[in-house]
């Protein structure tokens, strides 16, 4: 059971087509629901690059 939930419900479509982006800017081929297939230097990938990416973005906010 996932626990993991957008603090924003009205978000989750934007969070969503962000991961999908994210994932295949790396490579990572991500499907709607459950990817459990995934290896774990997959899923950190994906990861990984959403973050670089809200980096990016908030330290472009700040000039």
């Amino acid at each position: 059971m996932a626990r993991n939930k957008t603090m924003v419900p009205e978000a989750k479509a934007a969070m969503d087509r962000f991961k999908m982006e994210a994932a295949n800017e790396v490579g990572v081929n991500l499907t709607n629901g459950y990817n459990g297939n995934l290896t774990s230097k997959q899923a950190g990938s994906v990861g990984g690059q959403m973050v670089k990416k809200m980096i990016q973005q908030y330290e472009n906010n700040m000039k």
